[in-house]
């Protein structure tokens, strides 16, 4: 793959700009230590304080095709970037593009002007200009970064960020690798949003069919399937996009790369699992190999020992295996909706590989899924002609949602939604009982057999540093209409000119998502650590800066806003962000003045 070759003068151009470019291997430290025959597949890194990152276009090679991409340093994914906790980081970024470009640190605690997106923090980078991004470090962590203009993101501009902490780590290990997990389409970010708007459903390729439906294949009775029929819904809606148009990348190598991490039989082994897609959430497990989760988000967590755990776009996880026979084993990062895979190899020498499990069932929604409970022996002679316009999701118990009249279920009717909302046409449902998902398994993972990861699993090892109680309670819709393909907060684009989200500095909101829509909603909150309200040990509350919100749920968090400036809140779904699923949170006073 060409665009990933580093040349001598590349290399020395690196180290002189004050990066430290780490190139062979033999000079590498533990946690940089990788290969795989033929690929440069370990991730170059640049080492700071100081860096220079250059934005521009790159061609981008994988399954024999050659694209276009918008790289940093000419690397998809970007450099790694190794800072230390109590440094003052400085980040000269410098655009050759013929456009404006940005980068957003993500996860990152900094004054506002800093953290990077256009017409919020700053102007945004000019073509052929340089911007100096300066800010101390006051944390530790897994983190990344990511442009924050059009959708450039989605076309390769995107890398990690570890921070290595002042003192001790708290999770001992041996060694380290850094996955970041991508999709990747020879297809223009625009052209993909376009086919969305004009049919949503454009990627689907596994609705079910008859032949499913005679075979039992699609796993629904004659009686749902009507049901679905009538209401318009596409029961296999999972993923907007997926596998008919997205290769799934590991640091940057297709499934068929092999991209492969080295360990020596008995090492503790530190994955730091980055999500960087546009569009994909993965369901990640090593088969043959459980994996002890010790950090999310970038914060350290209660060590906990799973099988399988599912990330969201923009999400990051930690997890220590420790494997000790001379043997391979394959990292899956299986799509949700199972249309394709990424897929690497841990080995204790190059060129080995092992067994590459096949993709899994497809999984298909159901009334549950949808909060509706059992629908068997119901009369829904009600609900012909009646599109998902007319039906809300509502996550309750099984008897009530069975005792539900559904020819009366018009949820876009403004009585039965929240009266901030604005139902028009950006809704086509609401929730009518959200339930808590936190603590429940996610999409395609209910069955298995198999330690599955959960939001409630996760328990700060550090107290919350702030115990006060919320002095107020904030609810905020996230609303979408699928087939027009348009989505926002309380049924408001950004577009829209919406009302900021307003917080007094240091006030504490316990705040509640809910989702009225079919899809799942990582939602990020720019220059803020919230803890997830989950019922765990008092004063141990995960810290999380993305969570996902189910399909016809809801989460709660509580969050101190003592970051004060402008800040970015939005669905970390590239196509759901720029179709209006987007918001500013304004905290006030800055410095201790009036604002």
């Amino acid at each position: 793959m060409s665009s990933l070759r580093l040349d001598r003068r590349t290399l020395l151009r690196g180290a002189a700009a004050g990066g430290g470019l780490l190139g062979l291997q033999g000079l590498m430290p533990a946690w940089a230590q990788t290969g795989s025959p033929g690929l440069q597949s370990e991730l170059p890194s640049l080492v700071g304080p100081n860096i220079d990152l250059t934005v521009g276009h790159s061609p981008f090679s994988v399954g024999g095709r050659t694209g276009h991409a918008v790289t940093v340093n000419g690397l998809l994914p970007a450099p790694l970037l190794r800072l230390r906790e109590g440094q003052t980081a400085r980040l000269s970024v410098t655009n050759t593009l013929d456009e404006d470009t940005s980068i957003h640190w993500h996860g990152i605690l900094l004054p506002f002007q800093m953290d990077g997106v256009p017409g919020i923090s700053f102007p945004g980078i000019k073509p052929r200009e340089t911007f100096v991004y300066e800010f101390p470090i006051r944390q530790s962590g897994t983190y990344w970064y990511h442009s924050h203009s059009g959708l450039q993101e989605a076309m390769g501009h995107y890398g990690p960020i570890v921070i290595d902490p002042a003192g001790a780590e708290p999770a001992a290990y041996d060694r380290e690798h850094v996955l970041v997990l991508s999709d990747w389409s020879f297809m223009h970010p625009h052209d993909i949003l376009a086919k969305l708007k004009k049919s949503p459903g454009y990627f689907n390729r596994q609705r079910t069919t008859l032949s499913g439906l005679l075979s039992g294949a699609d796993g629904m009775s004659l009686e749902e399937r009507r049901m679905w029929g009538q209401m318009r819904m596409d029961p296999r809606d999972i993923s907007d996009v997926n596998g008919t148009t997205y290769t799934y990348l590991v640091n940057g190598h297709g499934p068929d790369d092999n991209w492969t991490g080295l360990f020596r039989p008995g090492e503790r082994v530190r994955l730091r699992i980055i999500n960087a897609s546009a569009m994909s959430t993965f369901n990640i497990r090593i088969p043959g190999l459980p994996m002890t989760v010790v950090e999310a988000d970038g914060a350290d967590v209660r060590p906990v020992e799973v099988d399988e755990f599912q990330i969201a776009v923009a999400e990051t996880y930690d997890v220590i295996v420790r494997p000790t026979g001379d043997r391979a084993y394959t990292i899956v990062s299986e799509a949700i909706d199972r249309s394709g895979m990424g897929r690497a190899t841990l080995a204790p020498r190059l060129g080995m590989t092992a067994e590459v499990p096949p993709l899994r069932e497809v999984p298909t929604l159901t009334m549950a899924d949808m909060g509706m409970g059992s629908m068997s022996g119901m009369d829904h002679s009600d609900m012909a002609g009646m599109d998902h316009a007319a039906m809300g999701h509502a996550p309750a118990a099984v008897s009530a949602a069975s005792a539900m009249d559904h020819g009366a279920m018009n949820m876009r009717d403004a009585d039965n939604a929240p009266p901030e909302m604005a139902v028009g046409v950006g809704v086509d449902m609401v929730s009518m009982a959200p339930a808590d998902s936190l603590g429940l398994r996610p999409l395609g993972l209910r069955d298995v057999d198999h330690r599955v990861l959960v939001y409630t699993d996760l328990v700060s090892l550090q107290p919350n540093s702030d115990r006060r109680a919320p002095s107020r309670t904030l609810e905020i819709h996230l609303t979408g209409n699928m087939e027009r393909f348009m989505w926002g907060f309380d049924g408001r684009k950004f577009s829209e000119l919406v009302e900021p989200i307003r917080f007094e500095r240091n006030e504490r909101v316990r705040v509640t998502l809910v989702n009225d829509t079919m899809m799942g909603h990582p939602i990020h909150l720019h220059g803020h650590f919230f803890e997830l309200v989950t019922g765990g040990p008092e004063g141990h509350q995960p810290l999380k800066h993305t969570v996902n919100v189910a399909p016809g749920s809801k989460v709660t968090f509580d969050l101190t806003a003592d970051a004060p400036g402008d800040w970015a809140f939005h669905c970390h779904m590239l196509m759901h962000m720029h179709a209006g699923m987007f918001n500013v949170v304004t905290v006030r006073p800055m410095d201790g003045a009036a604002s």
